[in-house]
């Protein structure tokens, strides 16, 4: 479960709480309170089997601010400008759960990507370690990206979730999980630092909704203004 909908239900109990505490004072029903609780644990239960918490992440996305929205631009043009460096496939991404509604995908709002070759990549994990170490520091990217510009990250519980998802697929013990997150946000946050003016062109072109052949076109003609020797295919 995601932190927004924990907060949901650390919310909802919150609330039962006060109202069972003051109901009395304002001849409040106890049974008000807790069935109002009910009801929305029962909708957030609901949501998270049949839409895999969509219906909650478009509610709460409603009432973002706009600091909120820039912070998620921030951390998905992480996992977009590290893709793009590290070659894996981006198909498209999404910044809303409404987004990810009109474009007919399952999932959360971000970047997109093409997997298969990461299943295979997983299936001889032994053989190319460094494969998967590349997807790592592109999960991690998005919280590097958040910690650089911000301080701290308030997103990324689903990017560590999916990393060590693929690691304990690969058979990597679970006691060296902690220390593969941590060197791939370290590969995350130099690989940004180092390309810290495109990662600010890149929120501007998210922003605008962009498409990913655009933002491959900007990246790669920042790329070769940094370095005027390259040519582009």
């Amino acid at each position: 479960m995601s932190d927004t909908r924990l907060n949901l239900v650390a919310i909802a109990i919150f609330m039962m709480m006060m109202s069972a505490l003051v109901g009395p004072m304002v001849n409040l029903s106890p049974a008000i309170p807790a069935v109002t609780t009910l009801i929305i644990l029962g909708i957030i239960t609901a949501d998270q089997i049949s839409w895999q918490g969509r219906g909650t992440d478009f509610f709460v996305g409603l009432w973002q601010s706009k600091a909120e929205r820039q912070r998620i631009v921030c951390h998905e043009a992480g996992h977009f400008l590290a893709a793009y460096h590290l070659d894996i496939p981006i198909t498209d991404y999404s910044l809303s759960a409404w987004e990810v509604l009109k474009q007919g995908q399952s999932g959360l709002a971000g970047v997109q990507f093409d997997t298969r070759e990461l299943q295979k990549q997983c299936e001889n994990w032994k053989d190319r370690p460094q494969a998967l170490e590349r997807w790592a520091t592109v999960w991690m990217a998005g919280i590097a990206a958040e910690k650089i510009t911000y301080g701290e990250a308030q997103g990324g519980s689903g990017d560590r979730q999916q990393l060590r998802t693929a690691f304990r697929l690969a058979g990597l013990p679970a006691i060296n999980l902690p220390q593969k997150e941590s060197w791939a946000f370290l590969q995350a946050k130099s690989l940004l630092e180092t390309h810290a003016h495109a990662h600010e062109q890149l929120q501007l072109a998210l922003a605008q909704r962009r498409s990913v052949a655009d933002c491959y076109q900007l990246l790669a003609s920042l790329d070769a203004h940094l370095n005027p020797d390259h040519t582009l295919v």
